[in-house]
C-alpha cells in the first residue's frame, strides 16, 4: 500500500495537462485492426539485382495487419457481404486456402464476430494454421489430392462443408470479383500515386490471380503503358501450364480458378520451387528483408531479365514475409530433401549474377 501511494503523488498528476483524444483531428490512428490494412511501405531495393541502373521497387504486402496481400481482398469480401445481407452474425464462412487468405479471412471474421471454417492441405505452413487458429478459425485439413491436385480436393471438402453447416457462407476468392477489386482499389493506387504513375514494368504472383487482375485493370483504366508481368510456378495449369508438384504455397494453381479464365497479362513467367528459395534466400543476404516464397521468384524473375530492364523503373508486389517459411524456404534441410539441392549449392545460385536457371518465360 505504501509503495502504490508513493507513486500517486497529486503534485505530479496536478502538472499534467487534461488528457486529449490524439486521434480526433488526424488520420495517426486506425479505427480497429481492419482500418490498418493497406498504405504498405514501397521500398527500393538496391542490392538484389546486379545492374544498379534497374530501378527496383518493391510493396512491402507482409506489412499488412495480418501478414499479407490477402488481407485486402479478406476485408472486401465479408464487409461486402455483410453490407448486401448475404450473410450475418449466424453465419459461418467456409473458405479453402494455403495460408495467407485463411489468416486475413480469420482476422475479419473474429472482427466481426463471425464463426470461420478453413480448410486447408498439407502444403499450409504451421505457423500460418497456428495463426489461424489463434484467431479462432476451425481447421479442416485434406490429406489425400484429387487427381494429384489438392486445391481440387480443398474445393470438394468446402462444398462439403456449405452442405454440411447451417448458415454456410462460401466467399470463394477464386470468383468473387471483391479479390480483385481490393488490389484495384488499394494496392495498385498505392503504387500509381507514390510514383506518379511512373511504372515499366509490374512483376506480380499469379494464383487466383486477384493481384494481377486488379492492378493490370487499374493501370488499363488510368492509360498507363505498364507492362505487366505474371510470375506463375512450374506446375501450375494457369496460362496453358503443365500439371507438375509443387511446394511453395500460394503461387501458381493445379485448376483453373474462374478469376484466372480468358485473363491475358503482357508476359507470364514461370520460376520453380527453387527458384524461391534462391530468391528468399537473396533477399535476406542482399537486403536484410525475409520474404515469402512467392516474392522469392518474383524476384528472381526480375534478376532473370534485368539485362533488358537497364534504365527501366520496375515495381514488384511481395505477397507475404518469409518469417512464415522458416521451417521450409529457409531450413537447409527441407530445402535438401524436398528440392534436391544442397547447402553449398543453394548458396552458390543465391550469389551467381544470372540467377538460377530453371526460369522459363511465355509473352502472352
Amino acid at each position: 500500500m505504501t509503495m502504490l501511494q508513493t507513486y500517486e503523488t497529486p503534485s505530479v498528476s496536478a502538472s499534467l495537462p487534461p488528457p486529449t483524444d490524439a486521434c480526433a483531428s488526424t488520420d495517426a490512428c486506425a479505427e480497429g485492426i481492419l482500418d490498418a490494412i493497406g498504405k504498405t511501405p514501397l521500398i527500393r531495393l538496391r542490392h538484389y539485382l546486379d545492374h544498379p541502373q534497374v530501378d527496383l521497387l518493391v510493396k512491402l504486402e507482409a506489412a499488412n495487419p495480418g501478414g499479407s496481400a490477402k488481407d485486402r481482398p479478406a476485408r472486401q469480401m465479408i464487409e461486402q457481404a455483410l453490407q448486401r445481407g448475404r450473410i450475418d452474425q449466424s453465419s459461418t464462412i467456409v473458405e479453402s486456402s494455403s495460408g495467407n487468405m485463411g489468416i486475413g479471412l480469420a482476422q475479419v471474421c473474429r472482427y466481426h464476430g463471425l464463426r470461420f471454417h478453413c480448410v486447408v492441405d498439407p502444403n499450409a505452413q504451421a505457423q500460418n494454421v497456428a495463426i489461424m487458429r489463434a484467431l479462432g478459425a476451425e481447421i479442416d485439413r485434406v490429406d489425400q489430392p484429387v487427381n494429384g491436385d489438392f486445391l481440387t480436393a480443398r474445393l470438394q471438402r468446402v462444398q462439403h462443408l456449405l452442405d454440411a453447416l447451417p448458415g454456410a457462407y462460401w466467399p470463394n476468392q477464386y470468383a468473387n470479383k471483391a479479390n480483385p477489386r481490393s488490389h484495384f482499389l488499394g494496392t495498385i493506387q498505392e503504387i500509381d500515386a507514390a510514383l506518379d504513375g511512373q511504372i515499366d514494368y509490374l512483376f506480380v504472383a499469379t494464383s487466383s490471380t486477384g493481384t494481377a487482375r486488379g492492378c493490370r485493370d487499374y493501370l488499363r483504366r488510368r492509360g498507363r503503358h505498364t507492362r505487366v508481368v505474371a510470375v506463375d510456378a512450374v506446375g501450375s495449369v494457369l496460362f496453358g501450364g503443365t500439371a507438375g508438384r509443387r511446394f511453395i504455397p500460394g503461387l501458381g494453381a493445379g485448376r483453373v480458378p474462374h478469376l484466372a479464365r480468358n485473363q491475358h497479362f503482357d508476359q507470364v513467367c514461370r520460376v520453380s520451387d527453387l527458384d524461391c528459395v534462391v530468391g528468399c534466400r537473396r533477399a535476406a543476404q542482399r537486403e536484410a528483408v525475409l520474404v515469402g516464397g512467392s516474392a522469392g521468384g518474383v524476384l528472381e524473375t526480375i534478376r532473370r531479365q534485368q539485362d533488358e530492364l537497364v534504365g527501366k523503373t520496375c515495381v514488384a508486389i511481395l505477397h507475404d514475409s518469409g518469417t512464415r517459411y522458416l521451417e521450409t524456404v529457409f531450413d537447409d534441410q527441407w530445402v535438401q530433401q524436398r528440392l534436391d539441392c544442397s547447402a553449398a549449392e543453394l548458396q552458390r545460385r543465391v550469389a551467381e549474377p544470372t540467377g538460377s536457371p530453371s526460369f522459363a518465360e511465355d509473352n502472352q
